[in-house]
């Protein structure tokens, strides 16, 4: 936990990646799953939803930090070694802490088997990987790693003959390498699937690394490089999308394009609005304790059910009186904003106390 100040960060990032926090909560909270209110679903395997846009998003505002972050301290003369070793160091910490929150459902609910992929552990790998990319190499390399990136990318799904779920070749390497020890796992035929898995971390470095450029311009305040390269990658990903779908799942490289286009024109929005209009930064606390936020989130989700209160909870305060005046789908949309509400007051309180939790 650090105690302070922050001096130096723009206003818009933080607003952009607690915007995004509030969006990962309402998304990953509903009362019932039975019954997500349906702009909050996933597709449900090719396309995008705006709810798909969400990890993307996090993972580009990822880059941009450190692009802010870490490149200044580097051209203040900081040791390259020391600015990797310390970024290596967060990197490990955010990954144990998802391995670490895995292990407790596992252990705490019944239903629930030990899962190594996760969230919390591709961005420690995104991080990593981005941050030493940054220190070491120069600005064209992230353009070809990109590239590099999403063309191998390509080639391996291709190979793989189908792009269908559990058949995918990205599944088939994730069952080889973590087993039955994944999001789902059919017990039957022995096939699995993780949104988050190994082969599919590739490509969301890639995003990562685009926000890492888009923090270059921002920076220097090269507002028409952002609009114009936003606009180019929204329309290589649509235009790609007949051959290679949008796919979050498989995090195909129109989903890179696609999701980084639009990821480089709310980057953009939110600096107009904030940073040169002066608006309130909407969404700035959530991002100044995003992984607090994000992880205790996670946590809460765990305990509830595992504690028995959360059926309780969410008949007695929720279900038992909306459903039958709006129908189910309304009382699990309000159990999810009333999850963003208490965070919100959870990081408000936080933010008062200039506490900051990080990794």
């Amino acid at each position: 936990m650090s105690v302070g100040g922050h001096a130096g960060r723009l206003a818009s990032v933080d607003a952009l990646r607690g915007c995004t926090v509030a969006a990962m909560l309402l998304v990953n909270d509903p009362g019932d799953w039975d019954h997500v209110y349906w702009p909050l679903e996933h597709a449900a395997w090719h396309g995008c939803t705006p709810t798909d846009l969400v990890f993307p998003f996090f993972l580009f505002v990822m880059g941009v930090s450190v692009a802010l972050a870490i490149l200044p301290r580097l051209e203040q003369g900081a040791a390259p070694g020391r600015l990797r070793n310390a970024a290596l160091w967060r990197a490990l910490r955010i990954l144990v802490l998802g391995l670490a929150i895995n292990a407790l459902a596992a252990w705490w609910l019944p239903a629930r088997e030990m899962r190594w992929p996760g969230v919390l552990q591709r961005i420690g790998v995104c991080f990593a990987v981005v941050a030493a990319l940054a220190i070491h190499t120069p600005r064209r390399a992230w353009w070809l790693a990109i590239a590099a990136l999403l063309a191998g990318y390509s080639v391996l799904l291709l190979s793989g003959g189908t792009l269908d779920k559990w058949t995918n070749v990205v599944d088939r390497i994730d069952g080889a390498v973590f087993g039955p020890y994944v999001w789902d796992h059919d017990p039957a035929t022995g096939l699995v699937h993780d949104p988050e898995g190994l082969p599919a971390t590739l490509p969301a470095i890639a995003s990562s690394l685009l926000g890492l450029c888009a923090g270059l311009w921002l920076r220097a305040r090269q507002s028409g490089r952002l609009l114009l390269a936003g606009v180019v990658a929204l329309a290589l990903g649509a235009i790609a999308s007949p051959w290679m779908p949008l796919n979050k799942n498989l995090w195909t490289p129109s989903f890179v394009l696609w999701t980084g286009g639009w990821a480089m024109l709310a980057l953009l929005g939110f600096h107009w609005f904030v940073d040169v209009r002066g608006w309130p930064p909407l969404g700035r606390r959530f991002g100044m304790n995003a992984i607090a936020a994000y992880a205790g989130s996670e946590l809460m989700q765990i305990a509830l059910p595992a504690l028995g209160w959360q059926e309780p909870l969410y008949r007695h305060l929720f279900a038992g009186w909306i459903t039958p005046l709006a129908g189910p789908w309304i009382a699990s949309l309000a159990w999810a904003i009333a999850s963003v509400a208490l965070w919100w007051a959870i990081v408000w309180a936080m933010d008062t106390r200039r506490l900051y939790l990080k990794l």
